[in-house]
């Protein structure tokens, strides 16, 4: 069985002021050509095909497009929902679409309920674990505690369960979202910590011939048989050292995992750099960042004046600007967003709280109120 693995497409999402929806339109067309020539079975998404859960028609219609051009090559689809995506908008018409070959695993309570593909070798069963908010679906799984482990473990049993009654030599494939403990994050990820710890173990997913991860826009390989794809356009500065790709996969009689990572089409490079306003003017070895979609940081003691035009002069594609004048040794000298960096929303919540409402710390009744505000509104979005 050969397959593509991708994930975290953001269809509609744009960076900073600069829309992507045509760079996403050539990643859609680069997929469905390579999976003709690499001759490929068939496609796993691994969640976030949206990045909102009510996407804007252009981003609609791109989906569209590259499902019918996939569904007329012959090539089976099979994609979960992700934290961006509404998993009720997404799922519609999902048993009319399996009819063409498209898979729409939106459901938790169907986790245990593969698609099952053939090819020489038998049949492969593909599990589909779209994101599980645990507040959610806390009593689907009957777990005792709302967190991603509980709720991600107790669905893993259930595919095990499964897959210990079917013949044997079926081979396994089953595709998450969910962040995976030791995977390296960016920016650009939504934070999904409320309603328990953000991370699950990579043991969770024992018991299974390939993990196809989304939800971290880095591609990653955990071990050879849990991979992350990663998201193919950087959606963040953060991104800017990333290699945007995807992985095809060959499944062997045997189960044994071959990846080949695919690069994807790059519409801009993207650079970071850092300095006072006159040294990034002037830096001869900055010229090669002309072209680049770019992020700067200066560090002069005072801010210039009109940095952003005189900047845009030298890099007409500058799209961020940060300040991080230089200070003493013994002043902070992070970032706000490093700063933020680990921090869940509860603790941002309440540091913002502490701040604007100094020498009066928040009493036990504050944090519980705080924290059901926060898991109430991740409810909502996650049932949208």
């Amino acid at each position: 069985m050969r397959f593509l693995h991708t994930s975290d497409w953001h269809l509609g999402r744009g960076l900073h002021r600069v829309p992507l929806l045509d760079a996403q339109r050539r990643f859609l067309d680069h997929l469905v050509d390579t999976a003709r020539a690499r001759e490929v079975d068939a496609v796993f998404v691994a969640g976030d095909i949206y990045d909102r859960a009510v996407p804007p028609l252009a981003a609609v219609e791109l989906f569209d497009h590259a499902l019918r051009r996939l569904a007329e090559a012959g090539v089976a689809t099979v994609m979960i929902s992700g934290n961006h995506d509404s998993a009720r908008r997404l799922g519609v018409g999902a048993p009319l679409m399996a009819g063409a070959g498209i898979h729409l695993l939106t459901d938790p309570a169907g986790c245990d309920r593969p698609v099952l593909l053939r090819d020489a070798y038998g049949d492969v069963a593909v599990y589909g674990l779209p994101y599980l908010e645990p507040a959610l679906v806390r009593e689907e799984f009957a777990v005792e505690t709302a967190r991603h482990s509980a709720v991600l473990g107790a669905a893993m049993d259930r595919v095990r369960e499964d897959l210990a009654g079917r013949p044997d030599g079926t081979r396994a494939v089953v595709l998450a979202h969910a962040f995976v403990t030791g995977a390296a994050t960016s920016d650009s990820e939504r934070d999904i910590t409320a309603g328990g710890a953000a991370s699950v173990p990579v043991t969770l997913f024992d018991g299974v011939h390939y993990a196809a991860l989304g939800h971290l826009h880095g591609c990653q390989t955990l071990t050879d048989r849990v991979r992350y794809s990663g998201s193919p356009l950087a959606y963040s500065f953060s991104e800017a050292a990333h290699r945007k790709s995807m992985w095809l996969v060959d499944l062997d009689a045997a189960g044994t995992v071959h990846a080949e990572r695919l690069d994807c089409p790059v519409p801009r490079p993207l650079a970071r750099i850092t300095g006072r306003l006159e040294d990034l003017l002037a830096d001869p070895a900055l010229g090669a960042h002309r072209e680049h979609w770019v992020e700067a940081t200066l560090t002069d003691p005072a801010r210039p004046a009109e940095p952003m035009a005189r900047l845009s002069a030298r890099f007409p594609h500058l799209l961020a600007l940060a300040f991080a004048p230089e200070r003493a040794a013994s002043e902070d000298r992070r970032s706000y967003a490093e700063r933020l960096r680990g921090r869940d929303d509860q603790r941002i919540a309440e540091d913002f709280i502490a701040h604007v409402r100094p020498g009066q710390d928040l009493d036990a009744r504050e944090r519980a109120e705080l924290r059901r505000a926060l898991e109430s509104a991740r409810v909502r979005e996650g049932g949208a």
